[in-house]
């Protein structure tokens, strides 16, 4: 059986942000066994599993992703929307869009120190969705 519902986070500041309580809140009731996909409908965002208990990690991400991928490079063309639209979506091709999570007695099957991130490249992304999957 396959159940599927849009969920849409709200606006969140530049930077690496920790979700998985926003998508636990919004999960039907999960199947005993299965999985969940997660796909962020947009460019200049992304979605990644890492560290959950130490904030230190987002902020290292922050930095290490903007000194990987700096704004203003002369090499840039779409430049139009800001400084901080092309790295953005050049950010979201490398971390991507998408997760899929295992269902292991209804609960989302993540290591003990591991949590969702959104993954936020704009300085003004605005609210974000999230087409949310079930498979049983």
């Amino acid at each position: 059986m396959i159940t599927q519902s849009e969920i849409r986070l709200n606006s969140y500041s530049r930077g690496f942000h920790l979700i998985t309580h926003v998508i636990e809140q919004k999960l039907p009731d999960l199947p005993k066994n299965g999985l969940v996909h997660l796909l962020l409908k947009h460019t200049s965002a992304g979605l990644t599993l890492n560290e959950n208990a130490d904030p230190s990690v987002r902020y290292d991400f922050e930095n290490f992703i903007n000194k990987l991928i700096p704004e203003n490079h002369p090499v840039y063309t779409h430049v139009l929307e800001g400084a901080d639209d092309f790295p953005a979506h050049v950010k979201s091709s490398l971390f991507g869009v998408e997760l899929t999570i295992p269902i292991t007695n209804h609960r989302l099957n993540l290591g003990t120190w591991q949590g969702i991130y959104l993954c936020e490249f704009r300085n003004h992304g605005g609210s974000r969705k999230i087409v949310l999957t079930v498979l049983s």
